[in-house]
Formats: C-alpha cells, structure tokens, sequence
C-alpha cells in the first residue's frame, strides 16, 4: 500500500539497523543492514515535499530527491530509480559514501526535533533493489558515432564521463594505471563504507554497454601522451590526487610513519585477495599495534576505523580543532567512536619520539582563536601543554595534493595552477591543450566523490560540444 507523504511529524527516523559493534568490527563488511520494504516506504514517506527543496539544492548533482522519495513511498521502485540515475551515474555509491550529513540530509528543511529524511538510505535501497530486480540496463545509445574519446583515470569522474559519452554514442576508451575499475572507490575508501562488489558491479555495467577499459597503462611512460592525444578526437584527464601532505617537526622521518593512502590500499587490496608484502611484513598492518592517526577528515575515519579491524591494540585519532570543526562525516566519528576509537581533540603533533622506529607523537594542546581568511577559526599552541602518546603506527591523514602532471605526463606544454592542479577554462573544461580536457579531483583539488561525478558528467557535454563543433556534427551524423 502506498504512503502518504509528510508523515515526519508522527514518524521518527530510522536508519537501517547497524550489525553490533563486535560483530562488525570483526571484519570488513557494511556495518548497515538493508532497509526493508516496508521501513523504506515509510521513511520515504516523511519527506515534506517542500516548495523548495534543499535537500536538492545542496546536492552537487542536483537530484530529484523529493520525487523518488515519493515514488519509493508510493511502492513505485523502478519509477524511483529511473528519476535517481537520470542525474547520478552511482547512486548505489553516493548513497554509501556521501556525507549526507553535510549535504542532502543536513539541509532537509524538517526541523532538528523530528530528525531529517534518511535519504541516503534510502536512495542505497531503491538501486540495491534495481539491480537485483534486473531493472538496470546496459547503457544503449541511439547511433554509433566514429568519433573516440580517451580518459585518463578510472575514478568516479573518469567513469561519469565515459558513461555520459557512451551514451552519445562515442567510442569511449579509460585508460588506467592500476590493475582494477574504480580509482579511489575500489583502492581508496574500505569495504565496510563500500564493498568491492558493488563497484566492480558498476565497472561490468560500463563494460557490457561498450566502454573499453586499458588497465596497467602507463601514460606519459611506455604509452606517449602525444600518441593518444592522435589516436582519439579528445582526451579527458581524471586522474585525482594522490599526492600525500606531508608532516614536519623532529623525527617526521622514523619508520612507522606511513601515508594514510598507502595503508588504506594495501588494506584494501589484501581484503581483494592480492598478495601484499608491506601486510604480510607488518609494515602496513595494524594488527597488535598501537596506532595513532593524525588528521581530522573522511580518510582519517577510514584508517582509525580500517586499524579496529586489523586488531589494533589501540586507536587514537588526533585533530588540531574540535568536534564542531571537524571536516570529516560526523556520522563517520560516531561509528569510529562506537568501535573504540578514542578522538584527542584540540591536539596537534610536534615531534616524532624513537630510536630505530616511532614509538610516541608528541603532541600539544591547541586553543582556537579568531576566525582567519577562510572562516574557519585559527588555532594557536597553548604553551606548556606538551604531552606524549604512544605509537608503534602513525598514519599521516593530512590531505592529498595533485603530482606534477607536465611531468606525469610528459607533456611539458600543459599548463597548471599555483596549486599544481591542471588549469582549465572553468565553463568548457578544456586545458591549454585544444582537445585535451580535465576533470575532478585533478581540477578542483581533493574533494568529494559526490563532486567528481559532477565534474565527470559536465566535462562529457563540453567535450561532445567541441567534437560537434570541431569534427563536423553533420559527419558524427552519417
């Protein structure tokens, strides 16, 4: 039976149940339990259907959220999911791994004593249930094209862009230096956010709709930049930033204190079934440790959380600001904490204490100040305020900053930004380079995935735009 809408003010909201803390932390599968038919119907059913959605508004793809709420409502589920994936490549994914709290939900105009809609919840289910209902088609397109276009990068932006072309009808081609569809999704973010099926599902789908994919491609190496900017009408680079930021002050160079990037791959491709030396060896491997994160953002929950898992001794996560000011899901520190995890806030390291290897941070208590350029409140070291905290890992959280593409790629023409990032026109998403265009993490710096789809899907129709208008439309045509 269908729903009736606005139902928030005598139905409170609910999340899908988590499994139990001990179970959970156990292993490395999705802590949420599917959402029912009925409890997905219901919650759907407390959206307000308000004149003016925010929730939409404050979404970076613009979904059509208060539709296939209602559509979900009204039991309407294959309705639902075509709404959904008209403007999102992977709902299935943002549904996992959106910060909902800072986006969608935490703009839902219901007010904080009714709680908002559960709409990443619920968008999860409506695709989870798509799929296994068979509703999700290879992508078709009405005329093949001659015309080809290669991507660099098989991240979130790469594979938005490649899915929006396809359906042009262009010959898509991602080329990828890894060995695996998916980028950060596959290597990056751990399978209790995201389970690896669910994005090598996604790759299959591209896959089975005519994209091509050239995994352990070296470009700029073996394979020229200059040979594929021949070989295809256009180019897109959707490479992301891989680049760790790194951490001074004495003894920033000891053993046992490794990039948070490299932690969560070698985690995740162990959890993949790949043979890993730096696991096995222990030099990755939380395992009996005592682990100390330093950061305060969504890949900093990923290692605390990722470390519980492996058997850490201990877990402690130190950020120089405080929970209000915390740039990460809060939704994420409230399940790190559950798990054991103990947040030092207002703490900043240092030192590094050890002989051989690090044995302790030394850190110092932070007081905020006024707010700076940005906004945000600077912090300022309270003198005499040092203290030490016991670590055999330390993992750096600190950020990602773009490598040095002219010489990644060999391409020494291609311009940047101050910031290392590739200098784009920012309406047509072109570099310097005709032909060549950019998008994502790569452009913007490092941000959400929820974005890389935007700038995938917007950077695909400037670039059949430049073809249209470059190659001839009316030949595209024949």
């Amino acid at each position: 039976m269908a729903e009736k809408m606005l139902q928030f003010t005598h139905l409170t909201q609910k999340t899908p149940e988590k499994r139990s803390i001990s179970e959970r932390a156990a292993d490395f599968d999705e802590i949420y339990k599917k959402f029912d038919v009925q409890s997905a119907k219901a919650q759907s059913s407390r959206c307000s259907q308000c004149g003016i959605p925010f929730c939409s508004i404050h979404c970076p793809l613009s979904n059509n959220i208060p539709d296939w709420l209602k559509l979900t409502a009204e039991g309407r589920l294959e309705e639902a999911y075509e709404i959904s994936s008209a403007t999102n490549t992977f709902p299935e994914i943002c549904g996992r791994i959106c910060p909902q709290d800072r986006l969608c939900e935490g703009n839902c105009v219901i007010e904080k004593g009714f709680e908002s809609v559960t709409i990443g919840a619920v968008e999860r289910y409506v695709t989870d249930t798509a799929f296994e209902k068979g509703w999700v088609k290879p992508i078709t397109c009405l005329r093949e094209l001659t015309f080809s276009v290669g991507i660099i990068g098989a991240g979130p932006a790469g594979l938005a862009a490649a899915e929006a072309l396809r359906r042009q009808g262009y010959q898509v081609t991602v080329y990828d230096r890894h060995d695996r569809v998916g980028g950060l999704l596959i290597y990056g973010i751990p399978g209790f956010k995201l389970e690896k099926d669910i994005v090598i599902r996604r790759a299959k789908w591209l896959s089975d709709g005519g994209v091509t994919f050239e995994l352990n491609t070296d470009i700029g190496g073996k394979i020229p930049f200059s040979e594929l900017r021949a070989k295809h009408d256009a180019v897109l680079i959707a490479t992301g930033v891989y680049k760790p930021r790194e951490i001074g002050g004495p003894g920033a160079g000891l053993p046992g204190i490794v990039p948070a990037l490299d932690y969560l791959i070698t985690s995740n491709r162990q959890g993949l079934g790949d043979s890993v030396p730096d696991f096995d060896s222990g030099l990755l491997n939380a395992q009996g440790k005592k682990v100390v994160v330093i950061g305060g953002g969504d890949t900093a929950m990923d290692c605390v959380r990722t470390a519980v898992r492996q058997g850490a001794e201990t877990v402690t996560c130190l950020y120089r600001r405080d929970r209000a000011n915390m740039p990460g899901s809060l939704r994420e520190v409230g399940n790190a904490e559950d798990e054991g995890v103990v947040f030092d806030w207002l703490a900043a390291p240092e030192a590094f204490l050890g002989d051989d290897k690090v044995t302790a941070v030394r850190a110092t208590r932070m007081h905020l100040g006024l707010p700076d350029a940005s906004g945000r409140q600077s912090v300022d070291v309270i003198a005499g305020s040092s203290f030490n905290v016991e670590a055999d890992l330390v993992i750096k959280a600190l950020g990602f900053d773009p490598e040095d593409m002219p010489l990644a790629f060999g391409e020494k023409d291609l311009k940047v930004t101050r910031w290392g990032t590739l200098k784009t026109d920012p309406r047509s998403f072109m570099t310097n380079l005709p032909g060549v265009f950019a998008a994502g993490d790569i452009v913007r710096g490092a941000s959400l995935v929820v974005w890389a789809i935007r700038d995938g899907r917007d950077a695909a129709a400037q670039i059949n735009e430049y073809i249209q208008v470059s190659q001839g439309f009316a030949q595209a045509a024949e």
